[in-house]
């Protein structure tokens, strides 16, 4: 018996997120062709610092939607990458937030 790509299945558990005083939170919106990929974030002027959460389908509002979450990032501007390359740079997470950006619609600073 095979074991199930993490991706693969929907995922309707709640998400908890480490937030507080010096940790905030960034939810990446994209659209159903960025599901199972995978982006990685990293510090502005860190590029190789980087770690890495998989576009999951997910369930809004009884709707699907495809998000990668990151939680307990230091407040600043971080860049998110894809394949290697940096595709949105200057995203901005503040503490005690969670920061939204759709991609690849947005490549400022997420609100």
């Amino acid at each position: 018996m095979g074991h199930e790509h993490y991706a693969a299945r929907p995922h309707p558990e709640f998400v908890v997120l480490e937030i507080g005083p010096d940790l905030g939170a960034l939810i990446v919106h994209t659209d159903a062709a960025m599901h199972g990929v995978e982006i990685e974030i990293s510090p502005s002027g860190d590029d190789a610092r980087r770690s890495h959460k998989q576009v999951l389908e997910r369930s809004v509002a009884g709707r699907p939607a495809f998000t990668a979450v990151f939680d307990q990032l230091p407040p600043g501007t971080y860049t998110l990458w894809t394949d290697g390359v940096a595709r949105v740079r200057g995203v901005r997470v503040m503490s005690e937030r969670i920061a939204k950006l759709r991609w690849p619609a947005e490549s400022r600073d997420a609100a």
